[in-house]
This record gives C-alpha cells, sequence and structure tokens, in this order.
C-alpha cells in the first residue's frame, strides 16, 4: 500500500512541476486553436463538396428559356438607322406618300407604271453620282423572306419583332438566306434597279411596317424599336377610301331621292294629262256621233218630205 501511494504521489509531483514550466500554458493554447480551426475548415469544405453535388439544370439562367427575352429586351433598345453605310453620300429620290401631306409633297411622292400613279409607300434612297452601293440592315432581326422579283428589283424581309418588318426592295447580290440572323449594319445586298421605279434608276426601296401597314421611315430613324412598338397605326389609305365612300353615299342619296319624287311628280303628271285627253277624246267622239245622227235624221226627213 505504502509502495502505490509512492508511485502516486511521484506522478504527481512530475505533473506539478511539468505544468509549472512557462510554455505548457502557450503550448496548450496553440494546440486547442489549431484544432479548433482545423475543424472549421473541415466543416467549410465538407459543406462545398455537398453543393457541388445539386443539380442547377432545372434553374439554370444560361439555359436558352432565358436567353430570347434578353434578346429582346436589347433588341428594342436599338435605335432604327438609315440602311446604308455613309447617310451623308446618298439622297432621297423618292419620300413615303403622306395622305396628310401637301398636294405638292403628295404628287412628289407618286410612282408612276403603267399608266397608273401608286402612292409611294417608303422612302427610295439612291447615291448623287449613281452608282450601286451597299444595302445594311437597319436593326437586328431574323431574314423571313429573300423574292426575286423583276418588278420590284428583288425584296428582302426582316423580322424586328411581332408584327415589324423592315423591306429592303430593288436589291441585288444578295448575301443572306431565310432564317438568317443578323446585326444592326450587316451588309445585305446591293442597291440595284426595279420596273416599278425605273426614273429612279439604281437605288434602294426601303420601307418600315406593322402589322401589315407601312409608317414613313423618316419618322422612326435614331428611334428605338419600342417607338414602333407603342406606336398605334391604322391604314389611312383605307380610311381615306372609307370616308370617301360614305360621303358620296350620304351626299348621292338625297339627290337621288329628289330625281325620283320629281320624275314620279312628271309622270302623275303625264298620266292625269293623259286621261284628260282620253275623256277629251271620248267627248270629241260623242259629239262627232251625235252629229252624224242629227245630219242622218234631217236627210231622213228631207226624202220623206220629197216623195
Amino acid at each position: 500500500m505504502r509502495e502505490e501511494e509512492k508511485k502516486r504521489s511521484s506522478q504527481d509531483s512530475k505533473l506539478k512541476r511539468f505544468m509549472k514550466k512557462r510554455w505548457v500554458y502557450p503550448a496548450i493554447y496553440l494546440a486547442s486553436a489549431a484544432i479548433i480551426l482545423t475543424a472549421v475548415l473541415w466543416y467549410q469544405n465538407s459543406n462545398n463538396a455537398t453543393d457541388d453535388q445539386v443539380d442547377y439544370e432545372a434553374t439554370d439562367l444560361s439555359g436558352k428559356k432565358y436567353d430570347e427575352p434578353a434578346l429582346e429586351v436589347n433588341r428594342s433598345m436599338e435605335n432604327f438607322s438609315m440602311p446604308v453605310k455613309d447617310p451623308d453620300a446618298v439622297v432621297i429620290q423618292k419620300q413615303f406618300y403622306e395622305y396628310d401631306g401637301t398636294d405638292e409633297e403628295q404628287e412628289a411622292a407618286l410612282v408612276f407604271y403603267d399608266n397608273t400613279y401608286r402612292p409611294n409607300t417608303g422612302i427610295d434612297i439612291t447615291q448623287e453620282n449613281g452608282e450601286t452601293f451597299d444595302v445594311l440592315a437597319a436593326l437586328s432581326g431574323t431574314v423571313t423572306n429573300v423574292t426575286d422579283d423583276s418588278l420590284l428589283g428583288n425584296v428582302i424581309e426582316i423580322e424586328h419583332d411581332k408584327g415589324i418588318v423592315t423591306q429592303y426592295q430593288s436589291v441585288t447580290d444578295i448575301d443572306v438566306k431565310v432564317g438568317d440572323q443578323v446585326e444592326q449594319g450587316q451588309p445585305l445586298a446591293k442597291a440595284g434597279k426595279s420596273l416599278l421605279n425605273e426614273e429612279a434608276g439604281t437605288h434602294l426601296h426601303f420601307e418600315i411596317r406593322k402589322d401589315d401597314v407601312a409608317v414613313n421611315p423618316l419618322d422612326y430613324f435614331n428611334k428605338p424599336l419600342s417607338s414602333l412598338q407603342e406606336a398605334k397605326v391604322t391604314s389611312t389609305e383605307e380610311e381615306v377610301d372609307d370616308s370617301g365612300k360614305a360621303d358620296d353615299s350620304s351626299t348621292v342619296a338625297p339627290d337621288e331621292d329628289k330625281p325620283a319624287t320629281d320624275e314620279d311628280a312628271t309622270t302623275s303628271d303625264e298620266d292625269k294629262s293623259a286621261t284628260d285627253e282620253d275623256t277629251t277624246t271620248d267627248e270629241e267622239g260623242t259629239d262627232a256621233d251625235k252629229t252624224d245622227d242629227e245630219s242622218t235624221t234631217n236627210e231622213t226627213d228631207s226624202e220623206s218630205a220629197g216623195a
């Protein structure tokens, strides 16, 4: 028993002497801090490993589903530009026909073809020297139509938004095809000639349409696509025709009724006159018969007296 107690006391004394050393407690503190830091790092790494196993495919923002709206927003911010490289080097040979313009402006915007004057539904662009030039996309979009047309001089149509398109007529050396995605300022073709507007020579006929209604391109150059998206356009030509028809009908109808009334009155007068004439004729006929009867009676009486 004494030997065991001596051993325990000797061990306790050694531990106490060890703990009395100056470097023991700092060493314990450093070791504890190292252990805690190691545990924290291990915990963070385990969380990162778990995150790497998560499937983000269902909510991937870089997918096609989200690219298209972003593209539409960017396209709406683009401004319509002249479909040429240098706007200062070209002139507008024929303006857009405005139905509310002056007589001089409307006359200058008429296209004469096949003995018929037609309103110009776009603008005709030429170079001052009469040479050909590059035709550029006025706005980014998708090529929806490429047509070989001798009358219009070939046509390229680009859709920029639902119902909003630009048309490039009288072009040659076409560099795009249906389905191509084009950027603003991208070359499409070269300016050419058309039978519809031969007097313009080498030119580009450019149109902007919304819901198949032509608008004046000069009203939208240097303006964003959103300005046309928000605009309300109507077919002015149809409105003019309809109003003209309405005016004609409202004006002509009373005039037509009036002559009809006069004719009816005249007819009634004629019928009355005819009736009077018939009556007069009958009376005259009666008087004539009466006279004949009297003459016959007188002759009979004379013959009887002579006998």
